[in-house]
């Protein structure tokens, strides 16, 4: 019997998923969560065959989830599921761990193959991502997207700055000092060559990496 996680904040995109899912996967048990404290709940009572995570979910660090889950069920299969430009964001969570990353535009086959591959213990790069690495590996695509150049860190709390979150908030949702996340953003605007939360605003909008509902 397989068990999967659903976790999405919104309830109408979890219903959606778990009828395709049943009927992609006949018989199947499945939870849902609709943020990162909920899913680590469950996460912590069973394993899960498959995790689908949301990557925007109120009050939710998804890399630090990524980490967190990982830490605790190194086995996991984890497919991420956002709006997010997947050229930006995918291969961030790839390296952490997950198994795949699927956009919610892409065509139900699209999504159905995802989860065959990660549900078979395989893993699922979208032809997006999978062109991109091609010509990374080719050498016929210069990176010219400054926010490659950020740690995954420091692309966390870009996240947070663009969503006009205060510093005390970073800090509590990063676990981390003042101090420390001060550090970062100047790291962040001297790689961004930025002068301020305006220019970063900007160059967001302009390499599609405002994090997207």
């Amino acid at each position: 019997m397989n068990r999967i996680l659903l976790a999405d904040d919104h309830e109408i995109m979890r219903s959606g998923l778990k009828l395709f899912i049943n009927t992609l996967v006949p018989h199947s048990i499945i939870d849902e969560a609709w943020d990162g404290d909920s899913a680590m709940q469950l996460i912590k009572k069973g394993e899960y065959r498959l995790i689908v995570l949301d990557v925007n979910m109120p009050g939710t660090d998804s890399f630090g989830l990524v980490s967190n889950v990982i830490s605790i069920r190194p086995d996991a299969s984890i497919l991420m599921f956002s709006m997010n430009a997947e050229e930006v964001y995918a291969k961030r969570y790839l390296q952490l761990g997950a198994k795949g990353y699927i956009s919610k535009t892409a065509s139900s086959a699209e999504l159905g193959n995802a989860i065959n591959a990660v549900l078979n213990n395989g893993r699922y790069i979208g032809p997006v991502l999978s062109q991109l690495l091609t010509e990374e590996a080719l050498g016929t695509k210069a990176a010219n997207n400054p926010f490659t150049r950020l740690s995954t860190r420091e692309f966390e709390i870009v996240q947070h700055i663009i969503n006009g979150e205060s510093l005390t908030a970073i800090c509590n949702t990063l676990c981390l000092q003042p101090s420390t996340v001060g550090t970062y953003k100047h790291r962040i605007y001297e790689k961004l060559n930025c002068k301020n939360i305006i220019d970063v605003n900007r160059l967001a909008r302009i390499y599609n990496v405002i994090p997207q509902e």
